[in-house]
């Protein structure tokens, strides 16, 4: 049945531009794909698990597959993140592991050699921080460091060092190596612009002056390239800060003045979270009015991102002359096949990116790359998971799917890959769970793709049926005759105050007015207008913020409360912190942080200080409690206490998944319904065959890299204990 859906039809000739082959220096790219370098968390700790991730999209089109940045020495230090290193020859090995997994796969390999400079605290090596000028390091963390400034002995090893990185990259086997000058990540980006060069030397001053060290670089990774791979440079096109910063106006005369230097010019805007705008805050092909004109000033190839996902988009970029190469990092996590599916003429069978950037939480987090759409990101080696592959059935049972939530559906989904006959009952009319519901709030349209994309390719699979406005009891759940049940009903908002400031409930009037985002779902319209909203939102992902939102602008009077120091403090870790706390203050909300909601009377609520305890008594009509959620289990629950009329039902197993589980992101409950799939008829018996019928008792380890260990005891050091 599979076979069906990747079956491919002639290309639509629309798209004929993108398959075009683009000559960048010395190599040919095979057609307009880039896979641009991103961070994902794997870097030097699992090199293994990086390599197989960047051939699958190879595999999957991208005619050019690239690294996250790599760090080139010891004083480029980015603990805590973990990227790839080329301190030393040491470091090759792994380097050309991923080189020849991308060559395997049949694209170009890219790497992007980077000195972080200022942005590198170096909390690993500890040396001195290096920059341009002495300032504070630039870090997320604001670590108490600063940089020494750089003298024109450490620009010359800085030099070195970085040319002897291009040598090791060649060595390794790499096509394409980067010069890397933007986001704010790059010593080269923090010499170039006013903001951190506040140097008075040959290095400082004119823009001449801040571009040299960009001129050496580019100059020097050239001649030791010497055709036998292409230069490219990643430059910021604006910082976005005003006449402090670099401006798009000094970037133009960068860009004419270095033209002849590099082969590819990869055009960015000033920092990662400018460069990766969420789609709750930012359009596809948000960044062209930023690189619009560029292209006609410069004789080489442009590549440039905006998560794209539209192949009519594409087009444009080209056509339009705004770019030369389609640019994607989240797209490309997304779907690793995106440029394959276009050119087999499957467009519809694209998962396109809802930009909700939980791929960046890995690196955040220093964890392994994720993703919403694409639960097979990162378990390429560690599990054996493939974005468009999976193993047939190894038996005929049927399989009811309790729920269509993004877990069961995802289930449902890869199940009826494999092959299995699959019934997915619905409670609702709406299929989509959570996701149906919040894809209505304001900014995550987008995030409607994870139900469309799935029900589209249900609609593929003739072995999948679904069933809607289906209540199932446990007792119609052994009536129905199947072999094995998945529970993925998902979970309820806690309306006790239950979160993690508060372990138990906190004192509630019965006459008081408190509702949860379920609640909101249907309830919104009809609460009184003009009312006294105070949300407390202790959850500090986006729901909290997006809540705020959406009542303010059903003309609601809004005060958001939070323990945290800020509104969706773990935004952070997708690059929306600053953009939420500016919306909702912008929108008029009354922000109250670090404050914990205690009790809830009518028509007033008591908050605490959470640093001295101090409370105060604010006026609510109507409390929202975004705390903490409480699985949906009961048919679970209830079936695994009938277990004893298993056998006269011919039921083998009952597998709780997802929120139903354990409630967290919607990309955990897809990846939570992908692995039951996969891992159904494995060789260790699969969940659902453990002696609780919902989890395997000793669930299989996935694979990792392990440390190879240095020689012990270590050659003397000449330092004695006298």
């Amino acid at each position: 049945m599979f076979a069906a859906i990747l079956r491919p039809v002639p290309r639509d000739p629309r798209y004929d531009i993108l398959f075009e082959p683009v000559r960048i220096g010395p190599v040919l790219a095979r057609n307009r794909f880039l896979q641009v370098p991103h961070c994902n968390g794997m870097g030097y700790r699992d090199p293994t698990a990086q390599a197989a991730m960047r051939r699958v999209k190879a595999e999957g089109g991208w005619a050019v597959v690239c690294t996250e940045q790599v760090e080139i020495h010891p004083t480029s230090d980015v603990t805590p993140f973990i990227e790839l290193r080329l301190w030393d020859d040491g470091d090759i090995p792994a380097l050309a592991r991923i080189a020849d997994a991308i060559h395997d796969g049949g694209a170009l390999a890219g790497i992007e050699l980077a000195h972080n400079g200022p942005n590198a605290p170096n909390l690993t090596s500890r040396e001195p921080p290096l920059g341009p000028s002495a300032l504070p390091v630039r870090t997320w963390a604001n670590d108490p460091v600063q940089a020494r400034a750089m003298t024109k002995d450490d620009i010359a090893a800085l030099r070195r060092w970085h040319r002897a990185a291009a040598r090791r990259a060649l060595a390794a086997g790499y096509d394409l190596v980067y010069v890397y000058a933007g986001h704010g990540l790059s010593v080269a980006q923090h010499f170039l612009s006013p903001a951190t060069n506040t140097r008075t030397d040959a290095y400082g001053g004119s823009l001449e002056n801040r571009m040299r060290l960009l001129r050496e670089l580019l100059t020097d990774t050239r001649e030791e390239c010497d055709g036998r791979a292409a230069v490219a440079c990643r430059l910021t096109v604006d910082e976005l800060v005003g006449a402090g910063g670099l401006r798009r106006e000094e970037v133009e005369q960068v860009l004419v003045a270095l033209d002849p230097l590099p082969d590819l010019w990869d055009l960015v805007l000033g920092t990662w979270e400018l460069d990766s705008c969420t789609s709750r805050f930012g359009p596809e092909a948000g960044e062209e009015p930023f690189v619009a004109g560029l292209r006609r000033l410069v004789t080489k190839p442009v590549v440039g991102v905006g998560r794209f996902t539209s192949p009519d988009t594409m087009v444009r970029q080209i056509r339009e002359g705004v770019l030369d190469l389609i640019g994607a990092a989240r797209p490309s996590i997304a779907d690793p096949w995106l440029p394959r599916k276009i050119e087999e003429g499957r467009v519809d069978d694209i998962r396109e990116c809802i930009g909700c950037n939980i791929c960046v939480s890995g690196d955040m987090t220093m964890s392994t790359v994720r993703c919403t759409q694409n639960p097979s990101m990162g378990e390429e080696w560690r599990r054996g998971w493939h974005p468009e592959r999976i193993r047939p059935r190894a038996c005929p049972d049927p399989i009811l799917v309790v729920g269509a939530g993004p877990a069961g559906l995802e289930a449902a989904r890869a199940l009826g890959q494999r092959g299995y006959p699959v019934v997915v009952v619905e409670a609702s009319r709406t299929l989509g769970g959570r996701v149906a519901k919040e894809s209505g709030l304001p900014g995550l349209a987008a995030w409607r793709r994870v139900v469309d994309w799935r029900t589209g390719q249900l609609d593929k699979l003739e072995a999948v049926e679904d069933y809607r406005e289906s209540p199932t009891t446990a007792e119609e759940a052994l009536g129905y005759g199947f072999a094995r049940i998945v529970v993925a009903t998902g979970a309820r908002w806690r309306a006790d105050g239950v979160g993690r400031w508060h372990t138990a409930p906190i004192p509630i009037d019965p006459d008081a007015a408190v509702l949860t985002p379920d609640d909101l779902w249907s309830a919104a319209p009809a609460l009184p207008p003009g009312a006294r909203v105070l949300l407390y939102d202790d959850d500090h992902y986006y729901l909290g913020g997006v809540l705020a939102e959406s009542l303010v602008a059903g003309g609601y009077d809004v005060r958001l409360v939070t323990p945290a120091s800020v509104v969706s403090s773990w935004t952070a870790n997708t690059l929306e912190l600053e953009r939420v706390n500016r919306r909702v203050r912008e929108l008029g909300v009354t922000v109250d942080t670090d404050r914990a909601l205690a009790a809830v009377g009518p028509g007033e609520a008591t908050t605490i200080c959470t640093w001295t305890g101090r409370s105060a008594t604010v006026a609510a009509d109507i409390v929202v409690l975004v705390t903490a959620r409480l699985p949906v289990d009961d048919l679970h629950t209830e079936l695994l206490r009938r277990r004893a009329d298993w056998d006269r039902a011919d039921l083998r197993s009952v597998t709780c998944v997802g929120d139903a589980l354990a409630p967290g992101t919607i990309a955990a409950a897809v990846w939570s319904g992908r692995r039951y799939a996969e891992d159904l008829d494995g060789p260790a018996g699969g969940l659902g065959d453990g002696p609780d019928g919902g989890q395997a008792a000793d669930p299989a380890a996935y694979r990792r890299e392990y440390t190879a260990l240095a020689p012990w005891p270590p050659e003397p050091s000449g330092v004695t204990d006298e």
